[in-house]
């Protein structure tokens, strides 16, 4: 059995015992007899089997502990929380097919996505239907109401994190600066915004290097990098491909200093790239480490145990604590309804999450959350917070 299926099997048993340990087995043994308790729906589209299964599965464990947690400390309100959540294997018309079931036989209003592909093809379907939805994507039009107003974002955007990049860059001593990403949406996203924050801030642009997300080689690229010389270079892939992009440039001994998305950094990236991370890799993460000194850090352990997890699983945990605040509210307000807990939603007011993320205010003319961010190093291997940046929240930035 492959590690994809392993884990399906391990979700559904997860799936059971949640619903019977927040049903309550009766004394007497007439378990049929009981009635169930009215559970909350909650659609679950993840990669457990696609490409990007290995971070898809992080993030769907931390979806489904969070509901566990939830349900083990009275659910909403009183009510059970149930994730349905289903493997679309990074495949858009398998997402959109799932989310179809999702509406007609398990009666959501809310769903909690994992990345571009599925929310790429669902926000059409979710705004149509007035369907809350939360995913791992932080494109910057999904946080403008005007464009997606069924949509919200935990995290900085792409596009705030290449402008705080580039703030970053020009206070510590940063004068030339090019652009590394994948010939690909998700990598093309944010240039825009950070250029615009570049020139806005006196920083010369260099050339733009594209290198794939399945490379294995960026020598080419590099060694007409080094011939601009830059002092610091946006990466905008993911961690793989930023791991083969550290390495290149550590063996041709580049000067220049790299800063990352979110995709791009994580705890395995020092693994994967070795000693070439220590001092020339700067990069965001959207949640606070797994195992980080934080209020939400005993919570997650009752139910991870000493399991160890790289952030997503933060990232996914602090998701499901803002739809459950929001559930909450719109539950106490007798509207438990996609726009129900669209408006609860929108009076959260520095809403925090147990510190994992910065506090989260949404408006019903502003998604973003936030527009702050961590931004992480590596010292010997090893994770540690270089800053925490933020950005004022700029109403001409809201959507790109």
């Amino acid at each position: 059995m492959r590690d994809g299926q392993k884990f399906i099997l391990r979700l559904k048993v997860l799936f059971a015992a949640i619903v019977f340990i927040v049903s309550g087995c009766p004394s007497d043994g007439a378990w049929a007899e009981q009635p169930a308790l009215k559970e909350i729906p909650l659609g679950g589209v993840f990669d457990l089997t696609g490409p990007t299964s290995v971070l898809g599965r992080v993030y769907a464990q931390g979806a489904m502990d969070a509901t566990a947690f939830l349900n083990q400390n009275g659910g909403i309100n009183g009510q059970p929380l149930r994730l349905a959540a289903e493997d679309y294997a990074s495949d858009p018309a398998r997402a959109v097919a799932l989310y179809r079931k999702f509406k007609s036989v398990d009666k959501v209003f809310v769903l909690q996505g994992w990345g571009a592909a599925d929310t790429a093809a669902l926000t059409p379907l979710v705004t149509k239907d007035r369907v809350v939805f939360l995913s791992a994507s932080y494109d910057a039009g999904l946080a403008d109401p005007r464009k997606a107003p069924y949509n919200f974002t935990i995290g900085a955007t792409y596009s705030d994190q290449a402008r705080l990049a580039m703030r970053w860059i020009k206070d510590n001593g940063g004068a030339k600066v090019c652009f590394v990403f994948p010939d690909h949406p998700f990598g093309r996203e944010p240039l825009a915004a950070g250029k615009e924050m570049a020139k806005k801030l006196g920083l010369e642009i260099g050339p733009d290097f594209t290198v794939g997300l399945r490379a294995t080689d960026a020598v080419p690229q590099l060694l007409r990098l080094k011939e601009y010389d830059p002092d610091f270079a946006w990466l905008g892939g993911t961690t793989p491909s930023a791991a083969v992009i550290v390495r290149d440039a550590a063996r041709l001994k580049l000067k220049t200093r790299f800063v990352l998305n979110v995709w791009a950094m994580d705890e395995t990236l020092a693994q994967i790239a070795g000693e070439a991370v220590d001092g020339r890799v700067f990069g965001f993460m959207v949640a606070r480490p797994f195992g980080a000194d934080i209020q939400a850090a005993a919570d997650i352990r009752t139910v991870a145990g000493d399991r160890s997890y790289p952030h997503l699983y933060n990232q996914a945990w602090a998701s499901l604590m803002v739809l459950a605040e929001g559930l909450k509210r719109a539950h106490s307000a007798g509207k438990l309804n996609g726009p129900g807990l669209k408006a609860a939603l929108e009076s959260l007011t520095d809403f925090t999450t147990g510190g994992l993320t910065p506090p989260l205010t949404y408006t019903s003319e502003d998604h973003r959350g936030t527009t702050a961010c961590g931004l992480y190093t590596f010292k010997e291997g090893r994770l540690h917070l270089a800053a925490d940046l933020a950005l004022e929240r700029n109403k001409e930035h809201l959507g790109w």
